[in-house]
């Protein structure tokens, strides 16, 4: 299992294909392995990296708390660490808050970036914080009922009701309800993991200093999303010199996981042009 030395830390990471390097940052709460839809279709084209955060999954869990900037170090201790340079970057979420800052401080180490169900700010992250706290709890008592509260979060009803007619159905031959219960359960995320992540980007505010990202960003945005509304990402396409905007319809946060095919395309086709 591959691990960076980083910042007195060990990250756990995950490399998949060749070619020009594009790493993948996950949002709160989550790890590495909310990309199942997206890692082995978009290592066709690109050198696939991605990593737990650090207080997530497989990475080192400090008791102590930490900053944004700590996390948008972490990212850069990981590129040094495995010798790039230069990358694309795609970031979900607190990924995306991540992905921004990183590209504030580091301009010179991105080519592009694509911004997923993110936002310009960390309005917010305490109550989803708290909500996730209450299904740790549940979680030792119902680990089901944890999964399909949170599953109300981050997914479209309508596609609820298709993963719960089959909890063990590949979608696009990809991924099952199955698969992201596993992932949500073996996070091994502990209340004051949950407390010090959202601590840290509890900070993020950076709308009046987009207009500095001046590389091309692709935004792609869900319909129906509750935490990162389509209003908020329109605000960030205003301010970013060389930004597009996707919408995709009838679809929520987790749009990566439900409209799969289209959004890699959308990613390729960004990359790639």
């Amino acid at each position: 299992m591959p691990f960076a030395e980083v910042n007195g830390l060990k990250l756990y990471y995950d490399i998949q294909g060749e070619g020009y390097p594009l790493f993948l940052l996950h949002g709160y709460g989550a790890t590495s392995e909310i990309w199942i839809a997206q890692a082995e279709p978009l290592s066709k084209h690109f050198k696939v990296i991605r990593y737990d955060s650090r207080s997530s999954g497989k990475s080192d869990h400090p008791k102590e708390p930490f900053t944004l900037d700590d996390l948008v170090e972490d990212f850069k201790g990981i590129m040094d660490f495995l010798k790039i340079d230069k990358a694309n970057v795609i970031g979900q979420s607190m990924g995306g808050w991540v992905t921004q800052n990183f590209v504030l401080k580091y301009p010179n180490r991105v080519n592009k970036i694509v911004l997923l169900g993110t936002n310009h700010k960390g309005d917010g992250i305490d109550i989803f914080k708290n909500t996730l706290l209450d299904l740790y709890e549940l979680s030792k008592t119902d680990k089901e009922q944890a999964y399909w509260k949170y599953a109300k979060l981050v997914h479209h009803r309508k596609f609820i009701k298709e993963m719960q007619a089959d909890v063990k159905k590949k979608f696009y031959g990809l991924w099952s309800a199955e698969d992201l219960m596993k992932e949500f359960h073996d996070n091994k995320l502990t209340p004051s993991d949950y407390e010090n992540l959202s601590q840290a980007v509890s900070t993020h505010n950076v709308l009046n200093r987009l207009t500095e990202i001046r590389i091309p960003v692709l935004l792609i945005c869900a319909s129906n999303d509750k935490l990162s509304p389509k209003l908020v990402m329109d605000e960030m396409n205003e301010k970013l010199p060389k930004s597009t905007l996707e919408l995709v319809d009838n679809t929520a946060h987790h749009v990566f996981l439900e409209e799969a095919p289209k959004v890699n395309e959308l990613i390729i086709n960004f990359l790639k042009n």
